[in-house]
C-alpha cells in the first residue's frame, strides 16, 4: 500500500468506512502477523491479539497523528496487545535480578547460518519473559528502562532477562549446529 493510498484509506477509516477497514487490515495482516508472532509463539493466539490490535486501531483512529508514521504507530499498539496477553496470562517467569548483566559474548554472525525463519523458530523457543525483552531490546530498540516500564518489572530483571535470553539462543545455535 502506497502513502497516498495508505492516507485516503486512514481518512475512510476514521468515518467507520468498513471497505476501507478491510483494505488497511488486507495491507498490514502480514506484517502485524509477524510482530505478534515474535512476542507469542502460537499462531492461534498471535492472531487473536493481532484482530484485538486492529480493534483497537478502528476504534482509536481518531488518536493516530498523520505527521508520524502509521506503521510505528500501529507496532506500537500491537506490542502493547501482546504484552498485555502475556501479563494476563501469567508468561512471565520470575527471574533473579543481576546487579549488572554481563554480556555475553554473542556473535551476530553466528545468525550469518541462518535464514529469517530459523532465527524466528529459534528466539520463538525462548521463555516468553526471555522473548519478550530480548525482542524489546533487540529487534525493536527500547532501552532497559522503558523496558521495565512497559512490562512493570525492575531494570535489573530486564538486564537479567537479556542476559539469559543471549545465552540460550547461543545454547540453542550451538545445538542446532550439531
Amino acid at each position: 500500500m502506497g502513502t497516498e493510498q495508505l492516507i485516503q484509506t486512514l481518512k475512510k477509516c476514521r468515518k467507520n468506512d468498513r471497505n476501507a477497514q478491510r483494505e488497511l487490515y488486507e495491507g498490514f495482516y502480514r506484517f502485524g502477523l509477524s510482530v505478534c508472532l515474535r512476542y507469542v509463539a502460537d499462531i492461534d493466539t498471535s492472531r487473536e491479539l493481532l484482530n484485538d490490535g486492529f480493534m483497537k486501531v478502528f476504534t482509536n483512529i481518531d488518536q493516530y497523528k498523520p505527521e508520524y508514521p502509521f506503521v510505528s504507530w500501529f507496532k506500537r499498539i500491537l506490542i502493547n496487545t501482546c504484552i498485555n496477553h502475556l501479563r494476563k496470562s501469567h508468561q512471565n517467569v520470575p527471574t533473579a535480578e543481576l546487579l549488572e548483566a554481563q554480556d555475553v559474548g554473542f556473535e551476530l554472525d553466528l545468525f550469518g547460518k541462518f535464514s529469517v525463519e530459523e532465527i524466528g523458530h529459534l528466539i520463538q523457543q525462548l521463555s516468553p519473559a526471555y522473548r519478550t525483552v530480548f525482542n524489546l531490546h533487540v529487534i525493536e530498540g527500547y532501552e532497559h528502562k522503558e523496558i521495565a516500564e512497559m512490562l512493570n518489572i525492575t531494570v535489573g530483571t530486564s538486564l537479567s532477562n537479556l542476559h539469559k535470553a543471549r545465552k540460550k539462543l547461543q545454547e540453542l545455535i550451538l545445538y542446532s549446529e550439531d
